[in-house]
């Protein structure tokens, strides 16, 4: 657990220095009802336990964790794991007096996490719920479901770019350098230690190059065509899970 610690606390280094104070809000289920949108917490640190209590419900996996000196709930993506299972959980956002109208109850207090870790097996980012829970707090971590797109005929490679098989293909020669594609957003998640998740395709490439995965902190949404602008990097891991072959880093995107 030690091992783990020591990943999350990298994870910080990597995303910024900037963002290091947990936020506390109160929210309910619904986003209508929410009067304060919770500030998403880089992982700088983590939890690690005992589960003492578990339950799911629209989508997420809510779990009771003994620390050994506290007892923390904690929400995470769809994980299976038992009572006694020991755990890690990298740090979410702390919320407070949230209510779920799934589980017909209110939590005082409760972290809502990218991953839980199980035994030391990680969970990514695409292993995430499919589909944003109904418990989910507006504005963290949200989920838009993967579309299955298969028109790419209105996308053209952008002069003097790439496509997404080019950057697969090229990944050696292009590692650490500044790309540019065009592409369609088939998948995004928000919030998800301080940036937004994006997978892009463009029609090129097949299984395992076909699938580009970006980050940024603009805002886009599934089947809109993109013109992304990022950093590359390869066998990128952030720890926690995460952990690409080939990523586009600290993106610029314009939707068109």
């Amino acid at each position: 657990m030690k091992h783990y610690f020591l990943i999350a606390l990298g994870v910080l280094v990597v995303f910024s220095a900037g963002c290091k104070n947990s936020a506390t809000t109160s929210n309910t289920e619904s986003p209508q009802t929410v009067s304060q949108v919770p500030q998403v917490v880089q992982p700088e640190s983590g939890i690690s336990g005992s589960v003492t209590e578990t339950m799911n419900a629209s989508g997420y996996t809510y779990i009771l964790v003994d620390t050994g000196g506290e007892k923390v709930w904690v929400a995470g993506p769809m994980t299976q794991l038992k009572v006694g299972d020991e755990v890690f959980v990298p740090d979410g956002s702390h919320m407070t007096n949230f209510k779920s109208n799934t589980l017909n109850r209110e939590f005082e207090e409760i972290i809502f996490a990218a991953s839980i870790m199980v035994g030391g097996a990680d969970q990514s980012f695409d292993q995430a719920a499919s589909q944003a829970p109904a418990d989910h707090p507006a504005g963290v971590g949200g989920v838009t479901p993967a579309a299955d797109i298969t028109d790419f005929s209105s996308i053209v490679k952008p002069e003097g770019g790439k496509t997404v098989e080019n950057v697969f293909n090229e990944k050696g020669s292009l590692n650490e350098k500044e790309v540019l594609l065009r592409g369609k957003v088939v998948k995004y998640m928000s919030g998800i230690m301080g940036k937004n998740w994006l997978h892009v395709k463009d029609g090129t490439g097949s299984a395992g190059t076909n699938d580009l995965v970006v980050t940024t902190q603009d805002s886009a949404k599934v089947g809109d065509t993109v013109l992304l602008k990022g950093t590359l990097y390869t066998d990128k891991d952030f720890g926690s899970g995460y952990r690409y072959d080939v990523i586009v880093e600290e993106a610029s995107i314009t939707v068109e």
